[in-house]
């Protein structure tokens, strides 16, 4: 009998293992409810959650890994998964393995089962999705598979809870007795094979186990030689035991899953009954999704509403949360009006920015929402097949299409939604072309320029098609730039894109929601905080010097100017109203003096030699580059420049009349227009391409690292910036 876990020294650590689809994540939520949390491990976009529960009286600590095939680490994911059964992160193995299995696959199921038997853990085997054996023709004998392998196994139906109170008894018996799985018994080659491997490093004072050999032989990549660090010295035996292998007529690299496939059909002989034919049902249903043109239709479709529902559902939301952030500030504002200085960092730093934290939270909700609707029902991954061969030549696979989409709307939650491919490669580039995509924060600088110079001219159909057509050249960047990126940057090894089409189910509200927590309060966390400082920074460098003479020229400029317009009496008595239209005048007039000689003022004067081969002035610049932080910013940015005040909108006639004429004032170009036709579509494609956006290179940032989100910046600048000069030096020549 093996010893019990002392729980009261430290608490239990279980970990819940299982392929992909099992419906083991769905176990953990049932089990840890929200008391959980995700952790992503640095170089990697692998996330392993672990949460708390409480069996009896005993705090068990929950880790819910990645979903893995097999241990043989050939994916991060499964990497992850044999560190964290190995005890390299969290520095101790689980007391406990809970292996989730699908009841319907069990043969390729208990791959992953044998293997984890190696590593000579206590173990306990859930046959979950039990409700489907009946309706798919099987029937199973789980107490004559509980005694094949030795250890408990439980049934369940975790969407409805279903064997839940029976999976906590057997854990808690589990941790006061635990049982282990019987390792398999290798033929006698592969015995000598391991032994090769362990006599040869014990000759050079390196002892590993068996399972550890044997893991080395089995690894041709010798990914796991690479972490122990015997590189060198196991090349010549891991090449004699190889060898061995093959003197029996079995390839190294697939001698594993075969022996143990062989031992599998073994434990398995009576455990099953029926000829496990899937109901008709989903074969019709497939027929369809699956078709070429039919299942293209209704795919595109789907996306249509998903993809909608990010404008227009989480609109109102969004206005309302710009609403709320506004209330606030009004609130606040006449509080500090003694302090101007934390007057404005409160309302203008701070407040501003927890509300640009906050309005991203209504896309984020609703698009995990639909993913994890579309993934519980079994159709992300038939949406994932029909988009592979569009994707495939660029280095992208199916499952990069969804995170694109959502880009439309907003790249955060698009970045964010990266997490649900499996293959490294993949990964990253959705992640790094995401930007591209033409989100909703673009659209108002688009409406203002195409409203001021495209319309009047070339009519309303032209600018509509001029709008549409916006949204695209990001994607047309976008697609060459992953090829370039897969063939001569990424040095990571592509792992296939395999695709198993899960059953149809319905999906629970439980489910659904705890999705969608985990991501929200993930992005309120993680990238939060970051941005929230970046609007910090930024209403620094906008508002910082601001020297009192500066008011007060402005002022007198403005009362020389008005003042031969209309008697000084009138005049003073309109400026004493400060509620009066001349006032208002006079306040935006002197707060586009404080931007002209903020830091950021100064700074885009001083780089404005670098955006003229673009055609852009400094009032372009200093729009250009306040607006890094929030592309949005752009249109109140340009309001307060042009002295209409913070509060204009894309639609705003003064703002329109005011650029179509705005002239040079110095330079070659004096007295020229400084918004010519090359100018406006230079600077549409320059915030097209542009990385305009400080909360998506914070997400970047956390999913990735800050050297990918600090390269991403910089690129897409340097594309976007060569784009609009290529686009003003040709067409100011045609």
């Amino acid at each position: 009998m093996t010893a019990a876990v002392d729980t009261k020294k430290r608490p239990a650590r279980i970990a819940l293992l299982g392929n992909p689809n099992t419906g083991k994540s769905t176990i953990f939520n049932r089990l840890t409810g929200l008391r959980q949390h995700i952790a992503n491990y640095p170089g990697i976009t692998v996330e392993m959650k672990t949460g708390a529960m409480l069996v009896g009286d005993q705090q068990v600590e929950v880790l819910d890994l990645p979903g893995a095939y097999s241990l043989a680490a050939a994916s991060p994911d499964e990497r992850v998964v044999m560190d964290a059964l190995d005890g390299r992160m969290g520095k101790r193995p689980p007391d406990l393995i809970v292996c989730v299995l699908d009841a319907t696959n069990l043969k390729r199921n208990l791959l992953l089962v044998s293997q984890a038997a190696e590593l000579e853990i206590p173990m306990l085997v859930v046959l979950n999705q039990w409700d489907a054996v009946k309706r798919n023709g099987l029937r199973i004998d789980a107490d004559l598979l509980a005694d094949r392998l030795g250890v408990p196994v439980v049934t369940t139906v975790a969407k409805r809870g279903g064997g839940l109170e029976e999976l906590k008894k057997a854990i808690s018996h589990s941790l006061d007795e635990p049982r282990r799985i019987p390792r398999i018994l290798w033929p006698e080659f592969i015995d000598e094979a391991r032994d090769i491997v362990r006599n040869g490093l014990e000759e050079t004072g390196n002892d590993v186990t068996g399972p550890e050999a044997l893991r080395m032989i089995f690894d041709t990549d010798s990914a796991f030689a690479d972490k122990i660090g015997h590189r060198e010295k196991l090349k010549p035996l891991l090449k004699s035991a190889r060898d061995r292998i093959r003197s029996h007529g079995m390839n190294p690299a697939s001698a594993e899953p075969v022996l143990h496939y062989r031992h599998i059909e073994a434990v398995l002989d009576g455990v099953i009954e029926g000829d496990g034919m899937v109901a008709r049902t989903r074969d019709s249903v497939d027929a369809l999704l699956l078709n070429r043109f039919w299942g293209s239709l209704i795919f595109f479709a789907v996306m249509y509403v998903v993809f909608q529902s990010l404008y227009a559902w989480a609109g109102p939301v969004m206005d309302l949360i710009e609403a709320g952030t506004g209330w606030v500030q009004d609130l606040v504002s006449p509080l500090l009006e003694g302090t101007p200085v934390l007057q404005s960092l409160v309302s203008d730093g701070i407040i501003a920015g927890v509300g640009g934290v906050i309005v991203f939270l209504p896309q984020i909700l609703l698009l995990f929402f639909f993913i994890a609707i579309l993934e519980d029902t079994g159709y992300l991954a038939r949406a994932a097949f029909l988009m592979d061969k569009l994707f495939g030549w660029c280095g992208l696979n199916g499952k990069s299409f969804v995170p694109l989409l959502s880009g439309y709307a907003c790249a955060i939650p698009g970045v964010m939604a990266a997490r649900t491919l499996e293959d490294p490669k993949a990964r990253l580039t959705t992640i790094l072309m995401t930007p591209f995509m033409s989100c909703s924060a673009r659209l108002p600088i688009y409406v203002l320029l195409i409203g001021a110079f495209v319309e009047p001219v070339y009519g309303p159909l032209v600018a509509g098609w001029t709008l549409f057509l916006m949204h695209f050249v990001g994607a047309v960047v976008a697609m060459p730039m992953a090829w370039f990126m897969n063939r001569c940057i990424l040095k990571i090894k592509a792992q296939p894109f395999i695709l198993e089409m899960p059953d149809y189910r319905v999906p629970t509200l439980r489910n659904v929601t705890i999705r969608m927590w985990e991501r929200g309060r993930a992005f309120l966390i993680q990238a939060g905080t970051v941005i929230l400082s970046i609007s910090i920074i930024v209403w620094a460098l906008l508002y910082f010097p601001r020297p009192d003479e500066v008011a007060a020229k402005t002022r007198e400029a403005f009362i020389a100017e008005k003042s031969s317009a209309m008697p000084a009496d009138a005049l003073a008595a309109e400026l004493a109203n400060p509620e009066s239209d001349l006032s208002h005048k006079l306040d935006h007039r002197i707060g586009g003096a404080y931007i002209e000689q903020s830091y950021l003022g100064q700074f885009g004067k001083a780089v404005q030699p670098v955006f003229d081969p673009a055609g852009f002035d400094w009032k372009i610049t200093v729009g250009v580059l306040s607006s890094f932080p929030a592309r949005e910013v752009i249109i109140a940015t340009m309001g307060i420049i042009y002295n209409l005040g913070a509060d204009v909108d894309e639609g705003s006639d003064d703002l329109r009349s005011i650029i179509a004429q705005e002239k040079w004032h110095e330079g070659p170009r004096k007295g020229q227009p400084v918004y010519t036709l090359p100018v406006v579509i230079g600077l549409m494609v320059f915030f097209a391409l542009c990385m305009q956006c400080g909360a998506t290179v914070a997400v970047i940032a956390k999913e990735l690292s800050w050297k990918w989100a600090v390269a991403s910046f910089a690129t897409m600048t340097v594309i976007a910036w060569v784009a609009a000069v290529l686009i003003y030096q040709i067409g100011s020549r045609l």
